[in-house]
């Protein structure tokens, strides 16, 4: 029986921001892609105030650029941004991270041992299919390292990790399409699990640096290799 979708329950303008959202992240529109409203409109099914809204707010997260003309466009991808985004990622959730683990109880600990497990179900079931293109998988990936910062104490960590999150995974997604070779990150997960249940911060903080700057370096990679030039 298909869950809920809480989006039916939100209000309109959240409704329209979480699913332009979804869609900037899933890869929908391509990068520096006009988003017209009247277009817009039709496919969310919702007034042009809330979108604008949406917009807006999407602009304030690096998802969206707003042009001089008041118009929107598609945040581009590029090795300079990616290579950015990194370091912030690196200042963010490996701050996260430790606060999480110092601070996480047994109910934290036993929701991000079942994030991982429901997230290895999802690995299994794709064999060697590109993980990063299945919406599933997406959402366990992202609900599994969520998961981990979950008992960190500061709120404005927490709301960081989330924005940032979703632009490190419109990177993963583009980059997926051009890999050549698929990449194994169950190792890597499981590893980093092991090391947030073990309470060990130093080695978890450690290994989510390496998770982190291993998806730069992969990223960088698909974009320096996509005609020699970043995506516009």
């Amino acid at each position: 029986m298909k869950e809920p979708d809480p989006l039916d329950e939100a209000p309109l303008a959240e409704r329209a921001y979480r699913e332009l959202r979804r869609a900037l992240v899933r890869g929908d529109y391509a990068p520096g892609a006009r988003l017209r409203i009247e277009e817009l409109t039709k496919r969310f099914d919702v007034s042009s105030s809330p979108l604008r809204e949406a917009l807006n707010r999407l602009s304030g997260q690096g998802l969206v650029r707003v042009l001089e003309n008041r118009g929107f466009r598609v945040a581009p991808l590029t090795a300079e941004g990616v290579s950015d985004l990194a370091r912030v990622r690196l200042l963010v959730e490996c701050d996260a991270l430790r606060d999480s683990i110092t601070h996480g109880t047994d109910a934290w600990e036993a929701q991000a041992v079942a994030a991982g497990h429901a997230l290895a179900l999802a690995e299994r079931r794709l064999g060697n299919e590109a993980r990063a293109l299945d919406d599933d998988w997406s959402a366990r990936h992202r609900r599994f390292h969520l998961s981990l910062y979950a008992a960190c104490t500061s709120p404005l960590l927490l709301e960081l990790a989330d924005v940032l999150f979703d632009n490190a995974e419109r990177y993963r997604r583009w980059a997926a399409r051009y890999r050549q070779a698929p990449r194994r990150k169950h190792d890597e997960h499981q590893q980093l699990l092991n090391a947030v249940v073990a309470r060990d911060a130093d080695k978890a903080v450690a290994l989510l640096r390496t998770h982190i700057t291993r998806t730069e370096q992969l990223v960088a990679a698909a974009l320096h290799g996509s005609a020699g030039q970043d995506v516009q």
